[in-house]
């Protein structure tokens, strides 16, 4: 994506979109590291040569993957999907060293076997020797960094997701690492979104035809981060957030962590926001289960686009149908298995792909009310609106559920807030903007939004 900041309005050009498509292997599912950092540098080339000259780049990932380094600054092992298989059961062999009341103690996260503390363990408890060689611990957008400029170091909103940051003390929970047999010096150190890091590496720049001293900077390099900086909430309103996408994350932006036994039995998440917020959320299974279903549907040779799938769920007959999203966590999902669910819980199945669809985005309305209230329980603080960004944004469907099921307005837009957050983090490090609260001004400014109310 191409940002240009002018008269404090935002324009985005994408240049350059590529697939994101993970790699099973025989020793189990990976990111295609190598083939991502061949499209960034596409991108840039894309970039080269729509503009006269770059005043910044900053790349934001997924949480918690990561790469390991070694002593002779190479990849140790291709960085893992979190998906993969090997850290199925690592959270409770983690307890009986480390108990979960401690580990949410020191970090706040919500506990998901895709955590990097129960990846890292699971490499400890199976590959010892790949962190006995291990140097640094890079997480994705820090490793990308450090492809672009030789500097490693961890950003902190990204590092945050992590489940051995300490976002009280605001530095890695060692200790915690140590006691889980894992070397407390692999993280590399810290720094704010909008670091300016160094400039492209000669050969990079070359590579991309971009001209010496292309400046790169840490963002909020955790894209749910930069979305939540982009959210065009007024600062006198009562509001909460959903980053909507294959994830749904749902929260609110505090001053401090909140940690204690209601947040840890809620299973809600403490991460690190701009400007030293945090981001005080649930992670929900969002739309994954429409794209598995999406999947499986194209290889029956139906090949659905998502405003299709979105206009047969709006057609189809309203049912009560409740789905456990978090049922369907692994990968291989499909209309059928929705179907085995239903006639398992006692719920009317759903009849054709349809009422599939709109089976899977009221469950997910339901969901949103149900850690709503939570959220209100534990913060203390009533919301009137609730914000959707990102991808997810554009399923007016969806949107129109969640107004009429939490019974609350819904502001929905812009589309593409991790690029907008990405972009204006940046232009916070450049000093071309002083403050979260003027980046969410030129987002309200520069982009469109629609409303849904509750009806009825």
């Amino acid at each position: 994506m191409l940002a240009t900041l002018s008269d404090h309005l935002l324009e985005l050009q994408e240049l350059h979109r590529f697939p994101n498509v993970p790699v099973r292997l025989p020793t189990g599912l990976y990111w295609n590291t190598f083939g991502l950092f061949q499209e960034i540098k596409q991108g840039l080339r894309a970039a080269a040569r729509a503009t006269e000259g770059l005043d910044g780049a900053a790349i934001d990932t997924w949480g918690v993957d990561f790469g390991l380094v070694g002593a002779d600054g190479a990849l140790i092992d291709n960085p893992r999907h979190y998906r993969d298989a090997r850290t199925v059961g690592m959270m409770e062999q983690a307890f009986a060293v480390a108990p979960r009341a401690e580990i949410f103690e020191r970090t706040g996260i919500q506990f998901m076997e895709l955590n990097s503390l129960y990846q890292l363990y699971a490499t400890q408890r199976q590959a010892p020797w790949v962190l006995e060689a291990a140097r640094r611990l890079l997480f994705m957008p820090d490793l990308f960094n450090y492809f672009l400029t030789g500097e490693m170091r961890a950003e902190r909103t990204i590092a945050s997701t992590s489940q051995f940051y300490d976002p009280a003390a605001k530095q890695f929970a060692a200790d915690l690492l140590r006691k889980l047999g894992i070397p407390s010096g692999l993280p590399a150190d810290l720094v704010e979104p909008g670091t300016h890091l160094g400039a492209l590496l000669p050969q990079v720049a070359d590579e991309c035809g971009l001209g010496r001293g292309v400046p790169v900077y840490t963002t909020a390099s955790h894209d749910t981060a930069a979305a939540v900086a982009a959210v065009p909430a007024a600062a006198d309103s009562r509001w909460c957030y959903i980053s909507s996408g294959t994830w749904s994350l749902m929260g609110m932006e505090l001053r401090r962590p909140l940690i204690h036994d209601g947040s840890l039995t809620a299973n809600f998440t403490n991460e690190v926001g701009v400007e030293g917020t945090i981001r005080f959320l649930k992670n929900i299974p969002g739309l994954w289960l429409l794209q598995e279903c999406r999947r499986a549907w194209a290889l029956e040779g139906k090949e659905y686009g998502y405003e299709q799938l979105t206009a047969m769920a709006g057609e189809a007959q309203p049912a009560e149908t409740v789905l456990d999203l978090d049922a369907f966590y692994a990968a291989g999902q499909s209309a059928e298995k929705v179907r085995e669910y239903c006639r398992r819980t006692g719920q009317q199945a759903p009849r054709d792909d349809g009422e599939v669809c709109r089976a899977i985005l009221y469950s997910l309305a339901v969901r949103y009310r149900e850690v709503l209230k939570t959220l209100e329980h534990l913060t203390g603080r009533a919301v009137d609106v609730i914000h959707i960004v990102g991808g997810g944004s554009r399923n007016r469907l969806l949107n129109q559920l969640t107004a009429d099921v939490t019974g609350r307005r819904v502001v929905a837009g812009p589309v593409e807030a991790t690029a907008a957050g990405n972009a204006l983090v940046q232009a916070m490090g450049a000093g071309q903007l002083k403050s979260l609260h003027e980046v969410r001004d030129v987002v309200r400014h520069s982009f469109q939004v629609e409303e849904f109310f509750p009806k009825g």
